[in-house]
C-alpha cells in the first residue's frame, strides 16, 4: 500500500491519502503536499477509474465553501 507523502509527485500522493480512507480539501492537500490545485488532480484520478465523491462544506464562520473529496468503497480500484 502506498503511503502518504513519500511518492514524489502530487497526484500519488493524494491518491494514497485517499487509499488510506481519509478525505481530502484544498486546504489539506495544499498543506501536506504543496498542492495548488486539487480538483484538476481529483479529474485525473476520476479518468483513471477511482471513484471519488465530492461533498461541499460550508464554513460557518465566514460563509465560504469548499470541496472535501473521498474515495468510495465501491471504486473499483481500491
Amino acid at each position: 500500500m502506498l503511503e502518504p507523502g513519500n511518492h514524489g509527485s502530487q497526484a500519488n500522493n493524494i491518491l494514497a491519502h485517499l487509499l488510506e480512507g481519509h478525505s481530502i480539501t484544498p486546504l489539506d492537500a495544499l498543506q501536506q503536499y504543496g498542492c495548488f490545485r486539487l480538483a484538476p488532480v481529483i479529474h485525473v484520478l476520476r479518468k483513471q477509474g477511482y471513484r471519488i465523491s465530492t461533498e461541499t462544506v460550508s464554513n460557518k464562520r465566514n460563509g465560504k465553501t469548499f470541496a472535501s473529496y473521498k474515495l468510495e468503497k465501491n471504486s473499483p480500484m481500491q
